[in-house]
């Protein structure tokens, strides 16, 4: 009930309750000076007529009529309830599945704790769903908690509601049988709503959550509408490489004594070609028609070799650094991973295919090297599919591939005759994530047969070893379930399996790279590099949404300190292109935020590892693969990590320091709206005197620069990127 006080000059005072009733709103004034109460209805005749009908004093009649246009002009006569599932979800982004009004991820009752829901939206973390309130909604409140449909599983979601990009409530971290926790938030002013369920700090593997009898109370306003106020226009930025020969990646490798040498000549220009080298150091050679340099070292040692190409247009020549010793990875890997496109449906010809569209499509020119292949290349525990099926190991304990990977050394050669490098995954525990064989009590003899096989990577994933840090529970791996964070968190424990692996790698005569997957429990950045790892994930599984990405990019500056040459913080895979894990679908980030992850993931020194569709290669993901001034940035030999040095609003800026001494500086919009700013604090970039600005993404020069008096006008679009170099000049 509202009650309003009016002083006129004639000093009436008329105490006036508003009244809601169901279905209409009737407007109650007590007026106590005529002792008489007047009662409209709003209906089907206007309230100007009815007011004239029903009150013969003129005074009464205007104080009435003010009254009724200042309630309809703020909305309050038409106050309403508003059920978040009457609104266009399909604007959310998530994990997984797709968003289901009334019903869970699979189509089922909303069902939390036991307790089942009529109305809602249901979801799957990472999640996140935009609503325009035009200031006009008063409050928002709903019940939160994870789906019993996922029962059996250990899954665990924060829900948060942000207003206008501020935090304005939390559920805390909830996990499976948690009772439905209220959530009541007030809007009053808010223009703008976000509702994120974000990962609970454990994966986002089946974070199945709902929002349920989520509803919003409004001031004038009888629907919302939900938006996403990111340009879904694709733009292509990067220029066409010239004809003439340009030979590009990475200006330095390294190679331990006695390890086959592998590596192939990136460059663009028309075909044919020719390569030669000069400085090449005994034991290795070139193929002058594919650029690919085989041998082998025995000797430790540093030997700078002049590259060449030369084709009808021209000829060019790059300095390459061969460093000989007993550090392998000196720039970030490069390739592509098959799990975030074929998940549980690898098979030998689909990862034969993505290393032969690798050649054609020129990304093999670019410096792209690696074709890894995930999970599900070896028997499962209990899959109905019966090309997983199968027995897990011969009677001398080595590791049998499924049948759709029936000659693994024959993949790996014909992956090395491309020039290409190849890779595989496995687990220290019984079981990888998927439930297929891992190499817990075998790891000396898996390690010997990658080697045997001639794999270049392993990708090494924490999965069901948390079931056996105290041994195997009767000496049966079946009692042991997939997945299990179990120990992570215990220093020594995290380390214990990792250790083990990366010495049986170091005894084998191959470089191996060697990948620590366990989504940065006990600060693996500290320690990954003393067990013989080359790179290490710092976050859970990244997905194709925008909250994904962004929650991952926050958390990369508490391991920056760590990166080095042959030590790199992975951030997880890249998520443009087709992706899909087995439900190919364009990726659901736009082209903007495409932009910046690409450019973040190249500032923070990341290990860039495809996921899309190899065979599914539009113009625009080209573009984002292809610029080889943004990927000079990543495979700097420097090695070091961009962090974030100076936020303005939602504007946060990350610079890199490289080799040559420049500056690359990514401006980084964060916000809803577009940022135009006069930039001219660059000491606080580590910049100083004269330089010139160049914009990487379009390869070209902006603006000469002298950092003491002038600015630079940038303009970064909403969740984009402006990426620049900042070069010393005289």
């Amino acid at each position: 009930m509202l009650t309003i006080l009016v002083a006129q000059q004639n000093e009436h005072c008329f105490p006036v309750r508003l009244k809601r009733r169901q279905g209409y709103t009737t407007y109650i004034l007590y007026l106590k000076e005529m002792e008489r109460t007047y009662s409209t209805s709003i209906g089907g005749n206007s309230i100007n007529n009815m007011m004239k009908k029903t009150i013969d004093n003129k005074f009464v009649y205007i104080f009435l009529l003010t009254l009724f246009v200042f309630f309809t002009d703020t909305g309050f006569l038409a106050a309403q309830t508003v059920w978040l599932d009457d609104l266009d979800l399909s604007a959310a982004t998530q994990g997984y599945g797709m968003p289901k009004k009334n019903k869970s991820v699979e189509g089922k009752p909303l069902t939390v704790a036991g307790k089942v829901f009529e109305r809602g939206f249901g979801t799957h973390a990472e999640s996140s769903l935009l609503i325009n309130l035009q200031g006009k909604v008063t409050s928002f409140s709903a019940l939160v908690g994870i789906d019993d449909e996922i029962k059996g599983q250990e899954p665990a979601v924060e829900f948060v509601v942000y207003g206008d990009t501020k935090k304005l409530w939390s559920s805390g971290v909830m996990r499976l049988g948690d009772a439905a926790k209220p959530c009541t938030v007030n809007l009053n002013g808010v223009q703008k709503l976000e509702l994120v369920v974000s990962d609970g700090g454990n994966g986002n593997y089946y974070d199945h959550a709902d929002w349920a009898n989520a509803k919003f109370e409004t001031l004038g306003l009888t629907t919302l509408t939900t938006l996403n106020p990111v340009s879904s226009e694709v733009y292509i930025l990067t220029p066409a490489p010239p004809a003439k020969p340009r030979i590009n990646g990475a200006r330095v490798f390294g190679v331990r004594p006695g390890s086959p040498f592998l590596f192939r000549v990136p460059a663009t220009g028309e075909r044919p070609m020719s390569f030669s080298a000069s400085g090449l150091p005994e034991g290795l050679q070139i193929d002058t028609e594919t650029g690919i340099i085989t041998g082998k070292l025995t000797e430790s040692g540093t030997f700078t070799v002049v590259l060449k190409a030369k084709n009808t247009k021209g000829k060019v020549e790059k300095m390459l650094r061969i460093v000989c010793g007993d550090r392998i990875a000196l720039t970030p890997p490069m390739g592509w991973n098959s799990w975030n496109c074929f998940a549980g449906e690898v098979s030998a010809e689909k990862v034969m295919r993505a290393a032969t569209a690798m050649e054609k499509s020129g990304l093999i020119n670019h410096g792209w090297t690696y074709i890894n292949i995930d999970d599900f290349w070896q028997n499962h525990r209990d899959a109905k599919d019966e090309s997983l099926r199968g027995e897990l190991r011969d009677k001398e304990g080595n590791i049998l591939p499924n049948s759709r990977f029936s000659d693994m050394k024959g993949l790996a050669d014909d992956v090395h005759r491309l020039g290409l490098k190849i890779g595989l995954y496995s687990s220290p525990g019984p079981w990888t994530c998927g439930g297929c064989a891992g190499s817990f009590g075998y790891e000396l003899q898996d390690a010997k047969k990658y080697a045997e096989w001639g794999f270049d990577y392993l990708k090494y994933d924490w999965c069901s070893y948390g079931g056996v840090i105290d041994g195997m529970p009767g000496n049966d791996p079946y009692k042991i379930s997939s997945l299990s964070y179990n120990g992570g968190s215990q220093l020594s424990t995290a380390v214990k399996p990792f250790k083990l692996m990366g010495d049986y790698l170091l005894q084998q005569a191959r470089d191996i790279v060697f990948s620590l997957c366990q989504y940065g429990m006990s600060d693996v950045w500290k320690w990954g590099g003393t067990v013989g790892g080359n790179a290490w994930r710092t976050t859970n599984d990244i997905t194709d949404t925008w909250t994904s990405v962004k929650n991952i990019i926050l958390a990369q500056d508490q391991s920056a300190q760590w990166a080095k040459p042959g030590n790199w913080n992975d951030p997880d895979m890249l998520v443009v292109g087709t992706v899909g894990w087995g439900n190919p679908h364009p990726s659901k980030l736009k082209p903007n935020e495409q932009y910046l992850h690409i450019s973040l993931w190249s500032l923070f020194s990341a290990p860039l590892l495809i996921g899309c569709d190899m065979e599914k290669l539009d113009d625009f993901t080209l573009n984002l693969l292809t610029n080889d001034e943004v990927i000079a940035v990543n495979q700097d030999p420097l090695g070091k990590q961009a962090t974030c040095v100076q936020t303005i609003g939602d504007l946060r800026i990350y610079v890199k320091e490289m080799e040559d001494g420049s500056r690359a500086v990514g401006f980084c919009n964060f916000g809803l709206e577009k940022v135009n700013i006069s930039y001219k604090d660059f000491e606080k970039l580590g910049i100083k005197g004269k330089v010139m600005a160049r914009d990487l993404w379009r390869q070209k020069d902006i603006a000469k620069i002298n950092t003491g008096k002038d600015v630079l006008n940038i303009e970064v679009p909403v969740h984009g990127v402006v990426l620049y170099q900042f070069s010393s000049i005289k």
